[in-house]
């Protein structure tokens, strides 16, 4: 029998009969050319790409919002953010919409690939690379012979930047 617990800023865990079998729930996805994970829990759906309406004086990592089922949702464009151009969407394109900060934002991602179940064995903690900008990188899970870059959404943007995305929110529901 497996049963899901939490741990904070740990993506989902499920632990079997057998302790030392715990595995993890990653939603996985493609940005560019690297593979990256999301805890399971963390992600409250993923759709297809649709329209969204571009706010005005955002920042260019912010794609722009989306009505979903009567909530404006902003979206950001993880390439951008992650510092790679930015790339038209095609039909491999999908939003990925996740709890971040307790509130609700769309991540823009090239592929959504699977749920994963991985053993925690298989995790190390992201490299320190000096003061580059992989602190939202939480750990590195080993895949066959790539590499999933576990993200930790809450450190993906500062409190200043959240700000700055959620204003999108509150302009988009000016009517």
């Amino acid at each position: 029998m497996e049963t899901a617990t939490q741990l904070p800023n740990a993506p989902a865990r499920v632990q079997s009969s057998n302790p030392a079998a715990e595995l993890l729930q990653i939603v996985t996805f493609q940005v560019g050319r690297e593979i990256f994970g999301l805890d399971i829990l963390k992600v409250q759906e993923i759709i297809r790409f649709q329209p969204l309406t571009r706010m005005p004086d955002l920042p260019d990592y912010v794609e722009g919002v989306l009505n979903l089922r009567g909530k404006i949702v902003p979206v950001v464009g993880l390439r951008q953010r992650i510092g790679l151009d930015r790339q038209e969407p095609n039909t491999t394109t999908k939003i990925v919409v996740a709890s971040v900060k307790d509130e609700v934002l769309g991540f823009m991602v090239d592929s959504v690939s699977e749920v994963l179940r991985i053993s925690s064995s298989t995790l190390e903690p992201a490299p320190r690379l000096g003061e580059v900008k992989q602190k939202y990188v939480s750990g590195v899970g080993k895949l066959d012979n790539r590499l999933l870059l576990l993200l930790d959404l809450d450190e993906l943007l500062s409190e200043e930047e959240t700000t700055k995305v959620l204003s999108a929110k509150v302009e988009g529901n000016v009517h």
